[in-house]
């Protein structure tokens, strides 16, 4: 039914503002493409004896965007090709099609979108659809969504739709349906009296409603599911200040072994800048907070909300490796980061300044007790707990701390140094029941040199230091660069501290790639070792491989 609501929109949206000639003549087309291309060989030092994926021993994921916009008219679409999916991703994705088709209009009063969409409300807590392709991410809407600006200052929105789930046709007995609206107020922009003032201010709030059949033969669900939020930002002189909160009343999940407990999360962050200097710290507390659009999906998949890790997210291999998840079932976190650059011509500045950022964030499961003495803590069918919103429990998730240093010694020769201090539950994180916490020391040194105003060499050096898991790891890597053309490097991640012999193995990899405009092609061949991908808090396993890869993507 949605579906057929979307095509009668779109086509009474396109037939109603355009005409024969400006179809043709006034139109702007822009899109992108990108196919990632994995072959796949037997690789038995790593363990690898079967090479297919699903059948076949070739991956290969594709899309391609095209946006067609003329005037206050805009209408796109964009093909998906997962023939098989890469190792890695979600078997389900493997297929064909135009999963995302879409058609707006929009006016300084009105923004109109029929078909598929993305768009968040505040934080994301408890709505935020988006599309992560190196995840396999896509909980994009498909229905309608309307935008208004009524009065100066004022923001009002209103979604409804049903959510992608792979390739799967919405069926009405399935997933559900999610409705939601979201108001947003900016003070300096609606009254003249906030314009010429220091304080800068905007509030908002957010109500989202999922509508399920209840088909369950044991338990009484509730079909309709409310969350609701309340938001604002301040800010005066260097400071700001942001703060969410949210709450869900009990919606019995997979996800929560069906308790009758219900939601809350909150999200807070102050921070300083001035001319060199930046403080942030932010906390987070989330408890039983996962709201999906089918309460029996447990994976990476129908999530209404996004819970924003406060994490800092790590660019290298090593530091990257053991990246925090979210436990939308409970946690509660805090981060630190304080960012400053030492003044040039200072002895520690030296002719360049030189840059320093220390970063700190922790996160601990929540405090639970029962909600009776006959009643075990999570017992489905049951309120599951009490939770008291500020106590926090001596199990620690994630800890992580870092210092990291930058600085330009010359004008051909720049570096950076970071250490880490990690904490790691590999058991609740990656579900790896009865293994002991990882504790970790990891170092990373980074040195690039311009050979000229075209070429450089970058050296980047790698330790990780531990007695859990696979133990001990070093990589190396050198990147030649010829600007803004082409660059080539080789790299090596060995395991030498891994507590079984036949497993302390090298994981090299060769790459090269080209640009021209924007276009690139980067062709990558070697080992990838089994771990943990994340963007955002958001997770996927991607098993050990050994092959041949190939990207191409382009921009028009």
């Amino acid at each position: 039914m949605i579906k057929k609501i979307t095509i009668l929109a779109i086509a009474l949206l396109s037939s109603s503002l355009l005409s024969a000639q400006d179809i043709f003549d006034n139109a702007r087309i822009t899109g992108s493409f990108q196919t990632d291309v994995q072959f796949y060989r037997p690789d038995k030092a790593i363990g690898i004896y079967d090479t297919t994926i699903l059948g076949r021993k070739v991956g290969i994921n594709g899309y391609t965007n095209l946006t067609y916009s003329l005037g206050k008219f805009k209408a796109g679409l964009r093909y998906e090709a997962f023939m098989t999916p890469l190792s890695g991703f979600d078997p389900r994705q493997e297929g064909n099609g135009f999963p995302y088709i879409w058609a707006s209009y929009s006016s300084d009063l009105i923004e109109i979108t029929a078909g598929n969409f993305y768009e968040q409300f505040g934080n994301g807590l408890i709505f935020r659809t988006y599309e992560e392709w190196t995840l396999g991410y896509d909980n994009s809407m498909n229905g309608m969504r309307v935008v208004l600006y009524p009065a100066k200052g004022l923001t009002l929105k209103g979604v409804y739709g049903s959510q992608r789930f792979f390739w799967q046709k919405y069926e009405r007995n399935s997933r559900g349906l999610v409705r939601g609206a979201d108001a947003e107020l900016n003070l300096n922009e609606a009254f003249t009296s906030f314009e010429g003032s220091g304080l800068r201010l905007s509030i908002g709030g957010s109500a989202v409603s999922k509508y399920q059949r209840d088909a369950d033969p044991i338990y009484n669900l509730p079909e309709n599911v409310g969350a609701f939020s309340g938001r604002f930002n301040l800010g005066a002189g260097n400071f700001s200040l942001m703060t969410e909160y949210a709450y869900k009343i009990n919606d019995p999940s997979a996800a929560n072994n069906f308790i009758y407990q219900n939601g809350q999360a909150v999200l807070s962050s102050l921070s300083y800048s001035q001319k060199g200097l930046g403080v942030v710290l932010q906390l987070k507390r989330v408890d039983n907070f996962s709201f999906k659009s089918d309460r029996t999906v447990t994976a990476n998949a129908l999530d209404i909300n996004f819970l924003p890790p406060i994490n800092r997210t790590h660019a290298y291999s090593l530091t990257a490796k053991y990246p925090y998840a979210t436990q939308p079932n409970g946690e509660m976190g805090l981060q630190f980061q304080v960012n400053y650059k030492i003044p040039k011509g200072t002895l520690l500045g030296g002719k360049y300044g030189t840059g320093i950022t220390l970063n700190f964030s922790q996160v601990n499961d929540i405090v639970r007790n029962q909600v009776n003495d006959t009643t075990a803590i999570m017992e489905s069918g049951t309120l599951g707990y009490t939770s008291d919103f500020f106590k926090v429990s001596d199990h620690i998730f994630f800890r992580d701390f870092n210092i990291e240093i930058d600085k330009r010694f010359n004008s051909k020769l720049k570096g950076m140094v970071q250490y880490m201090n990690l904490l790691y539950d590999i058991a609740t994180i990656e579900g790896h029941a009865g293994e002991e916490a990882v504790k970790a020391h990891l170092g990373v040194a980074d040195f690039t040199y311009k050979l000229s105003s075209r070429n450089a060499l970058r050296l980047e050096a790698q330790a990780l230091i531990t007695e859990q898991d696979e133990g001990d790891w070093a990589a190396l890597m050198a990147e030649y660069t010829i600007a803004p053309k082409w660059f080539v490097a080789v790299a090596d991640q060995y395991n030498y501290g891994n507590p079984d012999e036949d497993k302390r193995n090298h994981y090299y990899t060769v790459s090269a790639g080209y640009t021209r405009e924007s276009t690139r092609l980067a062709l990558t061949f070697g080992r990838q070792n089994e771990g943990v991908v994340c963007v955002g808090g958001v997770c996927r396993q991607v098993p050990a491989s050994s092959g041949f890869t190939i990207t191409l993507s382009t921009n028009f």
